[in-house]
């Protein structure tokens, strides 16, 4: 595999990690700023909402860019909003602040996989994807659990600007590996109105369903895995940071198995996936009744979402083939109206006291579904 591919997942990596830190460091946040922390909340919500604006905006304004030069330039704006959020006097700042980092996520995993995917031969397509992803599955893994220690130690502040260093330490890479491309073209009649007329396909949008399905399972019951954890394992909360990270030991695993199966079969791996993914959550209130069960459902929920992971990406690019950014971005978008929705159905579950287990048996019902 190309050693581009290492510059790329670099830099998921310090997207990953920034993505998930701050509901590590809420109560540090909170207690800085001096607000509750329902209203500290609101960062991570404002994060997602500048992932799903930005997601198929910059993707498309940048349709005839050179994509060695989007990516830089989708970095630097990545930086940019880490500092601003270590520098930001108070709420409001950290608020706009989270949003402006939010803003190239997408964009950057949707160009990156159109660049990943163009560096290899056809049967290995998935398998880039795979190994771009990486950074994001290792992020929870390393880089979260890190950036909150930091955060807890040196103050939630560091913890950002560390997250700053990753993204300069991803733009050389990026620059010195990625090969240079010239500018190129959406489809024809360019610009944003052509690159949105390739998405004005049926497939397209039952793709991006798909995605919003399979990770809105995933969500529904990641979402709530701490009460389940706590609750029905006997968990106590001090092993919870630990349980997560089995979770992104699975899903790295997950992700790359999926690459590489994705690449002789993408239509099998993806309902074979969402199959496991199907079991898995049926059998979560089984699952959670004993300590080591749990800890093995944890696992095996990180592995059957991930497998998913670079085989949808890919069934969305091909089903939009003549304007491959825009729709692989529109998939990063997707992702987190997943997030947002699968919360929101797992919760919906819980209040009307069907137990702590139910968002995961509501979750199986979105993957079949997907």
């Amino acid at each position: 595999m190309p050693l581009a591919l290492l510059a790329l997942a670099v830099g998921a990596f310090g997207i990953g990690t920034t993505e998930f830190v701050m509901m590590g460091l809420l109560p540090d946040v909170a207690v800085d700023l001096r607000v509750s922390i329902p209203t500290a909340g609101h960062l991570v919500s404002a994060y997602a909402l500048g992932v799903v604006i930005g997601a198929p905006l910059l993707a498309a304004v940048t349709a005839r860019l050179s994509r060695r030069t989007v990516l830089i330039a989708l970095m630097a704006l990545f930086v940019f909003g880490n500092a601003l959020s270590a520098l930001a006097p108070d709420e409001h700042w950290l608020l706009a602040a989270r949003f402006l980092s939010g803003l190239p996520h997408g964009a950057f995993f949707g160009v990156g996989a159109v660049v990943a995917t163009n560096m290899v031969a056809p049967e290995r397509k998935a398998r880039s994807v795979s190994l771009m992803f990486l950074g994001l599955t290792v992020a929870n893994v390393a880089g979260v659990p890190a950036a909150t220690l930091v955060g807890q130690h040196l103050g939630w502040r560091a913890a950002f600007l560390g997250v700053s260093v990753i993204g300069l330490a991803a733009i050389g890479s990026l620059a010195l590996l990625l090969p240079r491309d010239h500018a190129h073209g959406g489809v024809q009649g360019g610009g944003l109105r052509g690159e949105l007329a390739a998405l004005r396909s049926l497939p397209v949008w039952l793709a991006l369903g798909t995605t919003i399905a399979g990770f809105g399972a995933l969500f529904s019951a990641y979402s709530y895995i701490a009460p389940m954890l706590t609750e029905a394992a006997g968990y106590a909360e001090a092993n919870v940071t630990l349980l997560l990270a089995l979770f992104g030991v699975g899903a790295t695993a997950g992700n790359l198995v999926g690459g590489r199966l994705a690449d002789h079969s993408m239509r099998g791996t993806l309902f074979g996936g969402l199959s496991a993914l199907v079991a898995v959550l049926g059998l979560f209130p089984l699952l959670m009744e004993s300590a080591w069960s749990a800890a093995l459902a944890v696992t095996l929920l990180g592995t059957a979402a991930f497998a998913t992971g670079s085989p949808l990406q890919l069934m969305v690019m091909e089903k939009a083939s003549t304007a491959p950014s825009l729709a692989s971005s529109a998939n990063q978008a997707a992702f987190n109206l997943a997030n947002a929705g699968g919360a929101w159905l797992g919760g919906l579950t819980l209040a009307a006291g069907f137990g702590v287990t139910s968002p995961a048996v509501a979750g199986a019902g979105l993957a079949v579904l997907g």
